[in-house]
């Protein structure tokens, strides 16, 4: 099973969508980190479905259930474990997937992958339910980056093809980042928030869903954090935003246009400001040679169109071997980046935090 994950902070995620809960196991957090349980709290009602007609009508409460690892309101250095009940399944609607997988789902692999014991209900561990417990591990690490002068956020880039201001990669800051973490659809511009909304919502209206991407900003990185040449912190970052549910594509920096550049456009230029070595641009989002260099960390992730959509498509039925009409019942988002900031930040957050750590040890 590919579900733990870290070399010095260690997270492991279990459970199903439909099953009696989801939650997580993280070893090696440091101890004495003081458990903001607001903080926490809030971190999940962010993620948590049902609240608009932008998610899912399923409800959820999202209450993690502490069981170690806390005690006298700090983390005792031991392995902290959470369980968050699943209490608003419904099952039925996913009866017929065993003959007919899902176009776009995981559960023609996920069948292959486990001989027909998987469980497919709700899309069983393959779900993006199982970003709740995700959530809670990273927004312990976010209280852990805080107390070393680190902010983790991020806003909607993009749905749709409807662009919101993309973060300055040289000014951006922890108050922003703050900022868009207290707002219902973390945008720069209020404007794009009206457009996207509409176009979630006239996809919503055809049976349909669409995608988008997320840029994540980390401020207050230390330089050196990250090794060559498979320990890169792209790496590390990528493995975890892979784990993702839905996300399809990754880019740091500049990222994908660079390929336009020529490279006295592309390099980013060293100089000192304040007694601090700092680059006169940022076109590397922040490391060089998989390594951190001081400037402001940048990660966008690339999250596709929810697969399941109401309206008929026409798919295989894996055991007569005919292709047959399939209508997909349950309760979807049209649009699953409204609710995934805080989980590209908590993916961010944790490979940050467990590379500190990590650093620290060797320093």
């Amino acid at each position: 099973m590919g579900s733990v994950w870290g070399n010095t902070i260690k997270i492991s995620v279990f459970g199903e969508s439909h099953g009696g809960g989801i939650g997580v196991v993280v070893d090696g957090f440091p101890a004495g980190i003081p458990y903001d349980e607001t903080f926490i709290l809030s971190e999940a009602a962010r993620r948590a479905p049902g609240k608009n007609k932008q998610s899912t009508a399923r409800r959820e409460a999202d209450q993690p259930k502490v069981l170690s690892g806390i005690y006298l309101g700090r983390t005792t250095g031991t392995p902290i474990s959470v369980v968050i009940e699943n209490t608003d399944t419904r099952s039925r609607d996913y009866q017929n997937l065993g003959d007919q997988p899902r176009p776009g789902h995981a559960d023609y692999t996920g069948s292959v992958r486990y001989h027909g014991c998987n469980d497919p209900r709700g899309g069983g561990h393959f779900s993006g339910r199982l970003t709740a417990p995700l959530v809670f591990a990273g927004a312990l690490c976010k209280l852990y980056l805080k107390s070393q002068g680190v902010t983790v956020g991020a806003h909607i880039q993009s749905i749709a093809q409807i662009q919101d201001t993309p973060f300055d990669d040289i000014t951006v800051d922890a108050a922003q980042l703050d900022k868009l973490r207290l707002q219902a659809y973390p945008v720069i511009n209020p404007r794009a928030e009206s457009a996207m909304l509409a176009a979630i919502e006239d996809a919503r209206l055809a049976g349909d869903s669409v995608g988008g991407v997320l840029e994540c900003a980390a401020v207050g990185l230390p330089a050196g954090l990250g090794s060559p040449m498979f320990d890169t912190v792209e790496g590390r970052i990528a493995s975890l935003l892979y784990g993702v549910p839905a996300v399809k594509g990754i880019e740091f920096g500049a990222g994908f246009a660079f390929a336009a550049l020529r490279g006295s456009h592309a390099n980013d230029a060293f100089c000192l400001e304040d007694g601090a070595v700092r680059t006169e641009t940022n076109n590397n989002g922040g490391v060089l040679g998989g390594i951190t260099n001081g400037m402001p960390l940048i990660v966008r992730a690339c999250i596709k169109p929810t697969p399941s959509i109401s309206r008929a498509q026409e798919t295989l039925n894996v055991s007569d071997g005919t292709m047959q009409p399939l209508t997909i019942h349950g309760r979807h988002d049209p649009c699953i980046v409204t609710r995934a900031a805080p989980v590209v930040e908590a993916a961010v957050a944790i490979a940050l935090a467990d590379l500190l750590t990590e650093a620290k040890g060797y320093a």
